[in-house]
């Protein structure tokens, strides 16, 4: 089959309204893109009844005539509603959608539940982020906008015009977008707030998935090896391991561990100094792998236990992966966000407030200890300590990259609430263990996102008033 491109113009822009339209509680303005319903169509919400007046028996909700919707209402959610306008042209286009991904959609009781549940959601997440402060400003939304134009390879007037010929109201779409990013906002603050990623389990995941998180890296390591005889019991065991940490402190205050390894070490390497040459982390004897990942160039590991003996492991050298050196920055800052008392407005007021008293000569960590809401560091006068690129939220790195050290900037919103920043130092640093450990917390930050959005998307749901106004929702 030869589509026209037109017809190739139009199928591109599904995946882009519907990962919008499925994210959102907004109605779309349009059934689907192009104008053009599929054959299998939904035309009208098909549920058992609809809502019954004085045990009356509950009438049919029927198509609209014509191409027309109806405003009628299908459910109460909190202070808002949905319509079967809005039912009926969010079914039409995730049908649409379940077709060009090949996949027929199921009989339309079934869809037109799932559908319901899914724009409840939506709308109860938007209604809690407007009572927690969140508002997505315009020149953010201008930034969105012009990324979803730039991707499509676009600029915003052509972007416009793509819409409008696919029968999307450009107003509409923005509006979708506004929500999509407050949606979005909303679970980061309530949601990462909450996810806690140790070192122990960073450790974990690094030594079970060595050679994926470091991929492309080699490591060059040397060790000192004390053993122990076969059935060793617990006074040799003491013993051997008393001189594994005799040793570490020898090479830790400057002896030469090669020279310490030709000497004491019991391996049979000991000749070339402990040294096992350049490895990659699934290469290394599985002591060695987890602190080869986690030590710096140089550094002198803990006393290692294994089947053979005690250990003592230096990193000599790390090649490969990617670039290792960077820029960090030495930052402080003061945090003031929005809650159920204080709006974003307030919040933000009080920032400058701070920002003012600074500019004045009132110390920065007594103000950043009284009323910073960042309670990790606040407790240390705001210090955030060594900062490497891509560690914190866009708009507080951006800000921090514009300042140079002594430098304060005027208060910064992002999606945690107001940031008063202070640069302290800049400082050009070997970072290859902090990626590989930074990379390892994405992971199991990730994954644990996805589980704790659930959660609380069911509890926030479960405690939203919602009231059906016809048969066959919410059984």
């Amino acid at each position: 089959m030869t589509h026209s491109p037109d017809q190739h113009r139009r199928a591109s822009w599904l995946p882009l309204l519907g990962a919008v339209l499925m994210s959102l509680g907004l109605s779309a303005q349009a059934q689907v893109p192009g104008g053009e319903q599929p054959e299998d169509a939904v035309e009208a919400p098909v549920t058992p009844g609809a809502a019954s007046e004085a045990g009356a028996p509950a009438a049919p909700i029927t198509p609209p005539e014509g191409d027309q919707f109806t405003d009628r209402i299908l459910a109460v959610v909190g202070d808002d509603v949905v319509t079967q306008r809005e039912l009926v042209e969010r079914m039409n286009l995730v049908a649409q959608q379940m077709m060009e991904r090949g996949t027929r959609p199921p009989d339309r009781d079934t869809l037109a539940r799932q559908v319901m549940e899914r724009l409840i959601v939506e709308r109860v997440q938007l209604q809690e982020a407007e009572r927690v402060g969140i508002n997505i400003d315009e020149m953010t939304l201008n930034r969105a906008m012009e990324n979803i134009a730039r991707e499509n390879r676009m600029n915003l007037p052509q972007l416009r015009q793509a819409l409008l010929q696919d029968g999307v109201d450009f107003n509409a779409f923005r509006e979708q977008i506004r929500n999509e990013l407050t949606v979005n906002q909303l679970q980061r603050r309530q949601v990462d707030n909450q996810i806690r990623v140790s070192d122990q389990e960073i450790a974990d995941l690094i030594a079970s998935e060595s050679g994926a998180i470091d991929r492309g890296v080699r490591y060059r390591i040397a060790h000192i090896q004390v053993s122990l005889p076969r059935g060793a019991d617990s006074a040799q065991i003491a013993t051997a391991r008393e001189k594994a940490r005799e040793l570490r402190q020898r090479v830790r205050e400057g002896e030469d561990f090669a020279s310490v390894a030709i000497s004491e070490s019991d391996a049979p390497d000991a000749l070339e100094g402990g040294d096992l040459g350049w490895r990659t982390a699934g290469e290394i004897p599985s002591v060695f792998a987890r602190e080869a990942v986690l030590m710096r160039t140089g550094e002198i590991s803990d006393v290692l236990r294994s089947p053979n003996g005690f250990h003592v492991m230096k990193l000599v050298d790390r090649e490969g992966g990617d670039q290792t050196r960077v820029r960090q920055t030495q930052v402080r800052h003061i945090l003031i966000s929005p809650d159920q008392v204080r709006s974003d407005e307030e919040a933000r007021r009080q920032a400058e407030s701070l920002y003012n008293r600074i500019r004045e000569g009132t110390d920065f960590e007594a103000l950043a200890r009284a009323n910073s809401d960042d309670p990790g560091s606040a407790a240390q006068g705001g210090q955030l300590g060594w900062i490497s690129p891509g560690e914190l939220v866009p708009e507080f790195e951006e800000a921090m990259n514009a300042l140079q050290p002594g430098e304060i900037s005027e208060p910064v919103e992002s999606q945690f609430g107001w940031h008063i920043i202070e640069v302290l130092d800049h400082r050009e640093v070997d970072t290859s263990r902090e990626q590989i450990r930074a990379r390892a917390r994405e992971i199991l930050q990730n994954r644990k996102r996805e589980e704790e959005i659930e959660l609380w998307m069911r509890r926030l749901r479960d405690e939203a008033y919602v009231e059906y106004r016809v048969d066959g929702f919410g059984s």
